[in-house]
């Protein structure tokens, strides 16, 4: 079952008595899907793959960045502008050639969600949003797979497993989701670039348990990590006997839209970084509103918008509307498309959110700008 060269590869697990063969066995049969390949997923991919589980599917619509390598320790700069699942599951194969590794280069959807996590035994969350968190813990629980849940901001991060041994799952913990732009993303708010590691240790640990059967996991408990102040925290966490997808009488069958859920509006006027760089040519009297915060702009800005930081625009509408276009402004999108919203409803009559942000400005239009 075993070639000489895995026994030897794995001969610090072989000789722990609670482990041993058996327990490197059920890895190399376990087959564990992971979604996202970013801050979490990196390190859990890493050592999913030294560990010996047999087969890892990675699943990541997007393509490795500059600002990614502060944490997404599985990417060299080589690896910039390449999509991440198929990056990573190169160097995890590269990492360990005795497994298999697929690579699903697709957003994960309600569309496809439940054939992917189909043909795994768990999930590994490793993604950065709402709508995700709940999409995966819904498929899992209509699955009947475990979900091993991670989340980081700035300098804290928690850990759990969902979906397992009649332990709760996420919507017993979150029954609703924050309303949009309550919790910013890391793009927005930052996040310290070893934290991920700690919060992806505390997963794969979960991850390697679940497979071998070997210790007591999270189930049934929130781990909670403050990096600053090097402390750990620990919630009990019950089954809600009303859940509508766990509960004692569920209620829901399906997937769901889950950006509809998560209060996600529809999609605003957008406008291209080529469009807008060409109606700057011939239309000056265009309003650029930099809805970013001060110290984004430090870092780079385009030439002739104005600073209104999203938490600081209400105080502004009454000299904003007016005829005049508006284009608002932020790092990738999403705070511009909520500033686009609320100027909308303020009664301005020509408004577009920049897509894909200041971003799309330095690929598209000005490579001189300084990435962040």
């Amino acid at each position: 079952m075993f070639t000489a060269q895995e026994l030897s590869r794995y001969s610090r697990h072989l000789t722990l008595s609670e482990f041993g063969l058996e327990g490197q066995r059920r890895l190399k049969n376990a087959r564990v899907l992971l979604v996202g390949a970013g801050g979490l997923g990196s390190p859990v991919g890493l050592y999913l793959a030294a560990a010996g589980v047999g087969t890892i599917g990675i699943v990541d619509a997007d393509v490795v960045e500059d600002s990614n390598l502060q944490r997404q320790v599985l990417f060299t700069t080589a690896d910039i502008g390449q999509p991440k699942a198929n990056q990573a599951a190169v160097h995890l194969q590269q990492l360990n050639p005795h497994i298999t590794v697929h690579s699903h280069h697709t957003p994960l959807n309600r569309h496809n969600a439940m054939t992917l996590i189909a043909n795994y035994d768990l999930v590994v969350d490793g993604s950065d949003n709402f709508p995700t968190r709940y999409l995966v813990n819904d498929a899992c629980v209509l699955l009947d797979k475990p979900y091993v849940y991670g989340s980081i901001y700035q300098f804290e991060g928690q850990a759990s497993v969902f979906h397992h041994a009649d332990g709760p799952c996420y919507r017993c913990l979150f029954p609703e989701p924050p309303t949009p732009g309550q919790m910013p993303s890391c793009s927005e708010a930052g996040v310290l670039g070893v934290l991920p590691a700690m919060i992806a240790t505390i997963q794969t640990t979960e991850t390697i348990k679940l497979i071998t059967g070997i210790g007591q996991t999270l189930s049934g408990r929130l781990l909670q990590y403050h990096a600053l102040d090097m402390r750990f925290d620990e919630l009990t966490l019950s089954r809600d006997p009303l859940c509508p997808i766990c509960g004692d009488q569920p209620v829901m069958t399906e997937l769901i839209d889950y950006e509809a859920f998560c209060g996600i509006q529809p999609t605003v006027p957008l406008i291209s970084a080529t469009e807008l760089a060409t109606l700057l040519e011939n239309t000056p009297d265009i309003q650029l509103i930099d809805v970013r915060e001060p110290y984004e702009r430090e870092i780079c800005q385009i030439r002739n918008s104005r600073l209104i930081p999203l938490d600081k625009l209400v105080d502004h509408y009454d000299e904003l509307v007016g005829n005049r276009m508006i284009v608002c402004i932020c790092k990738s999108g999403s705070r511009s498309a909520t500033a686009t919203r609320q100027l909308q409803a303020a009664g301005c009559a020509q408004v577009y959110s920049l897509e894909g942000g200041i971003l799309a400005w330095m690929q598209q239009v000005d490579p001189t700008l300084t990435h962040y």
